[in-house]
């Protein structure tokens, strides 16, 4: 079968669905089994394809017509300005979370310089925004940790993928208590943190590719999606420095009751920062 031929059948399987672009997937899929560039596929739309290809093209469609993430299909997805190993079992990566990255980067660069600084990064996940950190502020030693070992397997090939294993540390544990063994008390300058933030009612209701195979674990927070944070906050106070940094990423409907939380532990600066969209997406504040 041509290029040209199993794209066109590619889109048409895949049919119109809240959950995927199917002209993009299909090139994305093929691109991937080809290890070809999307140019190659419109210049060389006459080419015939092994029908071992062709074979795989059709079962990777099928899984993705029933929802199944691409990123998982395709074991990648970028982030920020790098690009990540996926597998089952962590968060996809997603647009919004760059927004809390690019605000600790820019603030990281002008509050601290080039002096040497901590970052922990709670519930890591694959690693984006721990590896991410640690990729463009080279004075920062990044703790990354996670309760899932899977989590850890899949951080561990992002971090050799960018040589990062001298300034990125994998801690196993469930939120501070992979780093208790560390002496990190008082000595944190950044604890940043995605966390499950989903209300568990609403997960149900999520578009199929994430309720049915993204990890639960790492979506629901609990009853009023709050759960983490009420835990986090007050417990940060224990390894931040004076004039340390707790940033979260938030649900676009949690920033004003996170940010009562950050004051009513002793927080100042607290702000809240919005997307592209002028939705509250990140929550940070500063311990005094």
């Amino acid at each position: 079968m041509e290029i040209k031929e199993l794209l066109r059948m590619g889109v048409d399987k895949l049919g119109e669905r809240e959950y995927l672009n199917p002209t993009l997937d299909a090139l994305l899929i093929l691109e991937f089994l080809l290890n070809v560039d999307r140019s190659y596929l419109y210049t060389h739309g006459d080419r015939v394809v092994s029908d071992e290809i062709v074979d795989k093209y059709v079962y990777f469609i099928e899984k993705r017509k029933i929802g199944y993430p691409l990123s998982y299909l395709l074991k990648e997805k970028d982030f920020y300005d790098l690009s990540f190993y996926i597998d089952e079992g962590v968060l996809v990566p997603r647009p919004d979370t760059e927004i809390l990255v690019d605000w600790i980067i820019n603030t990281a660069i002008e509050k601290y310089q080039n002096r040497p600084i901590n970052i922990v990064d709670l519930g890591t996940g694959s690693g984006c925004i721990g590896i991410t950190l640690a990729y463009h502020l080279k004075n920062a030693v990044i703790y990354a940790v996670d309760l899932d070992n899977k989590a850890l397997e899949v951080t561990e090939k992002n971090i050799l993928r960018y040589k990062l294993n001298n300034r990125v540390v994998l801690c196993n544990g469930d939120m501070f208590d992979g780093i208790k063994s560390l002496q990190l008390e008082g000595k944190v300058d950044i604890i940043v943190s995605n966390p499950p933030y989903i209300p568990s009612q609403v997960i149900e209701g999520l578009q199929v590719e994430v309720r049915k195979y993204e990890p639960r674990k790492a979506l629901d927070g609990g009853s009023d999606g709050l759960d983490f944070y009420r835990r986090i906050i007050p417990e940060s106070k224990i390894y931040l420095n004076k004039s340390g940094i707790l940033a979260f990423e938030i649900g676009y409907s949690q920033g004003e009751i996170v940010k009562r939380l950050f004051i009513e532990e002793g927080f100042c600066n607290v702000e809240i920062i919005k997307d592209l969209q002028g939705l509250d997406r990140v929550v940070v504040g500063i311990l005094p």
